[in-house]
């Protein structure tokens, strides 16, 4: 997922700080572990498959080409090269470095203006793209979700004698992730017409590893958490925002936004802990997944800052799409053969062709819902993209108890209801607000928050 995938719509300026209270909140709900945390051994046969040291040889990897590409670009704008330069490279350079138009408008001109023909459209023709993307992204999401569990939590070529092996290269996976979307969002552009670009290449880099590192983690958590887990986790994010917007920033919320995130709460305490009694391994909370899974959070706040920084430039969704996957697959590239891992993966790809459709069907689902994510946004604003998704996140924790064999109990269950069940009200009074602030003439009182 090269670009962010935009549930939620959150202030910029503290977001960051919101989301370090995240892994606080969440260790505060779950019951006390054993005091000696025994990973699996299955999935640390040796050190180099410890998660934190795979995390810095990766980072390690990826600084082999910021660093060299940071000296570049600050030598290009200190040698002046937009002015002083010549050469079959200089259209290149100034791309890449300097850009080649002034910054426009936020993008909302252009959602708006993509929005004002459906507008006038039957209502036949509206319901009929509405299905169409509701199923597009629920098709597309819910197959991610099944092939990322499945690829990352069981074993390959198993037999009655042979236990078979796991795949635990997470950065691989999205190495093939980033490629297809590359390769998708290249040939979208190709063939419609889009905004003349503008921004400098290199700034999609910072979105582009953040991206990657959110991606990389969300991978890796799976080894230690349960994917029902992950979901609710990530659909909780608003508690600790809500937190930190009123002790550092000082907002004013709403009553009802204390509402639901006191009912979000109470939703995911149940869930945790009634799953604690249960040690089977695909319901144990670690707190290695937990690190992970706040990883996730900080990395994906950073790139959703970033690209609404990016999109101050005139450009398309798909164009943000492409810039940044476009990094994204020389970073994972050059990272994957610093380390030997792309002919390693490769061969786990010939010995098991079950892993092979799994991971290519992985990344065009993901590609495809990335289309799917920009085109409902497009043509019917962010409110209703957030309840497909929302709906999507409730329909994929089933699928993966009915498949994967989770265990839930009737509280947890009442617990993922419950929170779901807060989500939608807060879509629902958010539209009701803002259908009433629409309606007050100037200089009306508007609704008392505290």
């Amino acid at each position: 997922m090269a670009a962010r995938q935009p549930e939620e719509q959150l202030p910029q300026v503290t977001w960051d700080i919101q989301n370090k209270l995240y892994l606080a909140v969440m260790l505060a709900a779950l019951p006390p572990m054993a005091a000696s945390e025994a990973v699996p051994a299955a999935l640390q046969d040796t050190w180099g498959d410890f998660w934190l040291f795979r995390f810095f040889i990766n980072a390690a990897g990826y600084a082999s080409i910021l660093v060299p590409g940071y000296l570049l670009i600050q030598y290009f704008k200190r040698k002046n090269y937009l002015e002083t330069g010549r050469g079959i490279c200089f259209p290149v350079i100034k791309s890449c470095v300097f850009g080649s138009e002034a910054k426009s408008a936020h993008q909302d001109d252009i959602s708006l203006a993509a929005r004002s023909e459906p507008m006038e459209s039957s209502t036949a023709r509206q319901v009929f793209k509405l299905l169409f993307c509701a199923v597009g992204l629920q098709v597309s999401y819910l197959t991610w979700g099944v092939l990322q569990e499945r690829v990352m939590t069981r074993t390959y070529g198993a037999t009655e004698t042979e236990p078979g092996e796991k795949f635990k290269d997470s950065q691989f996976l999205v190495f093939m992730n980033r490629i297809l979307a590359f390769t998708v969002a290249g040939l979208y552009c190709a063939l419609t017409k889009q905004p003349r670009h503008g921004a400098p290449m290199y700034k999609y880099s910072f979105a582009s590893l953040s991206n990657i590192l959110s991606s990389w983690c969300q991978y890796e958590a799976l080894k230690y958490i349960s994917f029902p887990t992950q979901v609710l986790a990530k659909a909780s994010k608003v508690i600790p925002v809500m937190l930190m917007g009123k002790l550092v920033s000082r907002k004013s919320y709403e009553y009802w936004e204390y509402l639901t995130a006191a009912l979000i709460s109470v939703g995911v305490s149940m869930f945790l802990l009634s799953s604690a009694p249960n040690k089977h391994l695909s319901t144990v909370t670690t707190f290695s997944g937990l690190v992970l899974l706040a990883g996730y959070i900080v990395f994906d706040s950073f790139t959703s800052n970033w690209q609404d920084a990016l999109f101050t430039y005139k450009m398309s969704p798909v164009q943000m799409m492409f810039g940044v996957n476009v990094f994204s697959c020389l970073f994972t590239m050059g990272s994957l053969l610093e380390q030997g891992a792309l002919v390693e993966s490769a061969r786990f790809m010939a010995r098991h062709s079950e892993f092979t459709v799994h991971a290519v069907l992985l990344s065009v689902c993901s590609a495809c819902g990335q289309l799917f994510i920009f085109y409902t946004i497009s043509q019917f604003g962010a409110a209703v993209f957030t309840i497909i998704m929302t709906l999507r996140q409730a329909f994929a924790i089933l699928l993966s108890c009915l498949i994967y064999g989770h265990a839930v109990t009737v509280v947890g269950g009442l617990g993922v209801a419950v929170v779901f069940v807060a989500l939608f009200l807060r879509v629902y009074a958010r539209s009701r607000v803002k259908k009433r602030s629409k309606k007050l003439p100037p200089g009306d009182a508007p609704i008392q928050k505290v």
